[in-house]
């Protein structure tokens, strides 16, 4: 579970980052989306699931590099995920 957390944080500054490029009005709709966003991941049902995928996960041997926070946020931004 620590694991998820640390890449939970590592997706909150993903995407915090690039809130704070979105100043034009157009953009607010969607920096108010990227904020709900955020707000999911803070929760602790969030926090609760991802702990319950990575059990999942690790006894059917399909863990993988990238965390699933990570992967939305960057799918979200256009990062590369490594």
């Amino acid at each position: 579970l620590f694991f998820f957390n640390l890449d939970t944080d590592r997706a909150l500054v993903l995407l915090e980052e690039y809130c704070k490029k979105l100043r034009k009005p157009e953009e607010q709709q969607l920096k108010k989306a990227i904020r709900k966003v955020m707000g999911i991941f803070k929760s602790s049902l969030f926090q609760a699931l991802l702990g319950s995928f990575k059990k999942k996960a690790t006894r059917h041997g399909t863990t993988s590099h990238t965390s699933l926070p990570v992967a939305l946020a960057c799918d979200v931004l256009g990062y590369p995920k490594d």
